[in-house]
């Protein structure tokens, strides 16, 4: 059975918010054509047609950007109405999007819970965290306060969501007061994810980066006050959920280590492991992975190119075949059934040099991080392991 996944960047490149970091803003900036502009109807209608027509399993479909609410309501009110018309085999349909949160309001909110969209909201840590490096488009006002009333609204009106964050060096040292404050804030599912580097960049040299010793720190400082809540609800025989919250790197390694396929790519040590899962870009174009929406991995349109064509080309490209290639050092490591490897963009040849951030079949960027993490936490991620079955835990978000 053919499950397929489908990314769709609607607005292409384009925000409301300036990032500091922003890595989608660095690829565009890589490229001969930086932004596409907004999708046009005739092209949604292409992606949805010649991806789910095919499909035979499940289907997810996730909008991302940039900041994909610029394409407007009415572009995703035709999307469920296209997604609808093509299902003919009348397969399981999954609705995810990535906001930042900034400009979303009560008809935004409605329309998400009634069609059932898991919605990721960017938000990093606490306001003086955030607000540091996440700012309005004019790349000065704060952003954390609307943000946090769109948190409210979804509250208001059910909408699944789950919490984004990107770990910067300075998120990394605030590992306490930002677990505790998502706990008063009642945000259950979490996603923390490493900060990139610009590509070509010499890592560690940005005011935000993101270091393998601060990075294993945090892992090890997170760790702790999420295992000590999972402990509780393990002493009471309850779901630990009700205890700690789902955050998506330990429940995965605790999935791994129960003999269970992770759902983060990252943790599957593999680009593309399911091989049908698809970046589209405004204008249609096709590319193997997020972090890889680059002139040179464009494998096909959909505007012209039917699934079976794509995937040929994203055969040819050798996304997937160089990602499972690994360092002696990665073959001979006690943690390798657990780390894979990690995400292929953060593995290195030459760790200085100036393609630093350009992936090859190196070492990982944050390896020091996961042997740190690791070496403290692994026991304990085995014996949290051993309850999984008696309490299987819930997962939101890609």
């Amino acid at each position: 059975m053919r499950s397929i996944g489908v990314l769709i960047k609607p607005a292409s490149g384009l925000c409301n918010m300036h990032c500091d970091y922003c890595f989608y803003a660095d690829e565009t900036a890589n490229r001969q054509i930086p932004s596409y502009g907004i999708m046009s109807l005739s092209t949604l209608k292409n992606v949805i047609r010649r991806t789910l027509l095919p499909c035979e399993g499940a289907y997810s479909i996730a909008f991302q950007g940039g900041e994909p609410t610029l394409a407007g309501l009415d572009y995703f009110k035709e999307a469920i109405r296209l997604i609808e018309q093509y299902n003919r085999n009348d397969i399981p349909v999954q609705l995810a999007i990535q906001t930042n949160g900034y400009r979303i309001d009560e008809e935004w909110a409605a329309f998400l819970a009634e069609h059932h969209f898991l919605t990721g909201v960017s938000i990093d840590g606490t306001k003086q965290l955030h607000d540091r490096y996440r700012h309005g488009s004019d790349g000065a006002s704060e952003t954390y306060d609307l943000v946090l009333k769109t948190t409210e609204l979804f509250d208001r009106f059910h909408v699944d969501y789950n919490i984004l964050t990107v770990v910067t060096k300075q998120t990394a040292l605030n590992a306490r007061e930002i677990y505790q404050d998502y706990q008063k804030k009642g945000w259950h599912f979490l996603q923390f994810i490493t900060c990139l580097d610009p590509l070509g960049e010499v890592r560690g040299q940005s005011e935000y980066s993101l270091t393998p010793a601060s990075y294993g720190r945090f892992l090890c400082d997170l760790f702790d006050l999420w295992e000590a809540d999972v402990q509780k609800g393990i002493k009471l025989r309850q779901n630990p959920l009700a205890f700690a919250p789902y955050i998506r790197t330990f429940d995965n390694y605790v999935a791994i280590l129960s003999g269970r396929r992770p759902e983060s790519c990252e943790q599957t040590g593999i680009c593309r492991a399911d091989s049908s899962t698809y970046v589209v870009e405004a204008d249609g174009s096709v590319y193997p992975c997020d972090f890889y929406v680059l002139d040179e991995y464009r494998a096909g349109n959909f505007n012209e190119d039917r699934i079976d064509a794509v995937e040929e080309k994203m055969k040819a490209l050798g996304f997937t075949e160089r990602s499972k290639k690994l360092s002696p050092d990665c073959q001979s490591c006690p943690y390798l059934s657990l780390c894979r490897g990690a995400c292929y963009r953060n593995r290195l040849t030459n760790e200085n040099g100036p393609e630093a951030s350009l992936r090859t079949d190196g070492k990982n960027y944050f390896c020091e991080s996961y042997r740190t993490f690791f070496d403290h936490s692994y026991e304990k991620l085995q014996k949290i392991a051993s309850f999984f079955t008696s309490w299987p835990r819930f997962t939101m978000g890609s």
